[in-house]
């Protein structure tokens, strides 16, 4: 049986198209020793400079790595963004294809051709998946492309407009998974809350939430990546008075200044934000994830503060910052740019306001009894066992370190009561209390 090395760059968005190229690629033996596959594929970010960076120096690590008459595919977003150029500068590698042609990467593989095609592509019922990294949960891509003209995205320019998938689709396969003893979902797109926009619906995700809902054997499910100007009161109820939906709101608002969100095209102004936040931040148990972008052009030193006084006020329970990246395709590629020493002098002072906001949501949740997925061996080793919080998404918001029980052996998947004993370093020491 021929090898078979996948290494998945980006998002979760990206592993699902990885896990896709998996289940086409189903008769090789996936291999973790690079030097040891016979194909050997990279799916790509292109979203901003530094993960550019990244896809280029795995491609070429790999080659330098791979054994000979091996195959080397790269795939995904930064081949489809830079296509030509790539082609022309990475004589390393044997194969190129984009974001449009993952269900036909044993084709090209076979037939040793490049596949470049102008269509969305977007995951069937029928669609063979190889899921990664855990036995119980599952990311569930909604839609592709995006409707939003943000100034510092150039995701449209080569994702292309939103087209959603059916939602029978999406049900389907979430049965499917359901039956092989999945029972965890995150639910994803580029922009989520705009489901189903392109087929004239403004209730879609409404629709979704009570499709999943009807689905027995889901224990927790939550919607990522949404968007201000296209999420709703009304979902932001359906899921607080869901009974399979948690009270997770993940919501990228890039920044809080009036100034900013228009120069960034934001669409919604700071008090619409707000309105928004409170009602997630009122939900039981709510869990609130947010990112900002820093040294946007035109970013004032007082819009900066703002932004600085916004995150200590607010409370939030993640927050990812990120520099400003220059991108071709994007209406802040021309403008005025801020030098970077500002960029980086204001990263400083803000990453220790967001770590300080981060260690008070971990210190909040000690002495508290919450649900938690056992997910097996810890970062730690054999000494605790690891665990995620039942709200919580997969591998971003923390991890629990379980080094008590008073149920026995704690078993992969398995939902446990556990008692939250301290935090230290952001990681939580719980008991586990009983099997749920």
């Amino acid at each position: 049986m021929s090898k078979l090395f996948l290494m998945s760059l980006g998002c979760n968005k990206n592993l699902v198209d990885s896990e896709i190229m998996l289940g086409r690629l189903s008769t090789y033996e996936i291999c973790d020793e690079p030097s040891k596959a016979d194909v050997l594929i990279v799916n790509t970010c292109g979203f901003i400079e530094s993960a550019k960076k990244e896809s280029i120096n795995a491609i070429l690590n790999l080659h330098e790595q791979r054994k000979k008459d091996s195959l080397l595919v790269v795939t995904g977003c930064l081949m489809q963004r830079y296509q030509e150029e790539l082609m022309k500068e990475l004589p390393e590698v044997d194969l190129f294809s984009g974001v449009g042609d993952y269900e036909k990467i044993d084709e090209m593989i076979l037939k040793k051709t490049n596949l470049f095609s102008n269509s969305t592509y977007l995951q069937n019922e029928n669609t063979e998946r190889v899921i990664t990294g855990s036995n119980y949960h599952a990311f569930i891509k909604i839609a592709e492309g995006c409707n939003q003209q943000c100034s510092f995205c150039a995701i449209p320019s080569f994702k292309g407009k939103l087209k959603s998938r059916s939602l029978e689709s999406i049900v389907n396969e979430v049965k499917t998974l359901v039956d092989k003893g999945y029972k965890d979902f995150s639910f994803i797109a580029q922009d989520t809350s705009s489901y189903l926009f392109d087929q004239g619906q403004k209730n879609g995700l409404l629709k979704l939430i009570e499709s999943i809902e009807s689905i027995q054997g889901i224990k927790a499910a939550r919607i990522l990546y949404l968007y201000p100007t296209s999420i709703s009161k009304e979902v932001i109820e359906k899921i607080i008075n869901s009974k399979v939906f948690v009270n997770y709101f993940d919501m990228p608002l890039q920044h809080i200044s009036d100034n900013m969100l228009k120069i960034m095209k934001r669409g919604a102004n700071k008090a619409k934000l707000i309105e928004l936040l409170n009602l997630m931040k009122q939900a039981p148990n709510s869990f609130l994830r947010t990112g900002f972008i820093i040294g946007h052009p035109g970013e004032r030193d007082e819009d900066f503060e703002e932004l600085c006084t916004f995150i200590k006020e607010f409370s939030f329970d993640r927050i990812s910052i990120f520099a400003y990246s220059k991108e071709e395709d994007t209406a802040a590629f021309n403008m005025e740019q801020i030098p970077s020493k500002i960029i980086n002098k204001r990263l400083k002072t803000i990453e220790k306001i967001v770590d300080e906001c981060i260690e008070s949501s971990f210190k909040r949740q000690v002495g508290k009894k919450i649900l938690a997925f056992c997910e097996g061996k810890s970062s730690e080793g054999d000494f605790f066992i690891g665990a995620k919080d039942i709200c919580w998404d997969r591998n971003i918001d923390g991890e629990i370190l379980i080094n008590e029980s008073d149920c026995g052996d704690l078993i992969m998947g398995e939902i446990y009561e556990c008692e939250l004993l301290d935090n230290i370093d952001k990681k939580l020491i719980a008991k586990a209390l009983r099997k749920k």
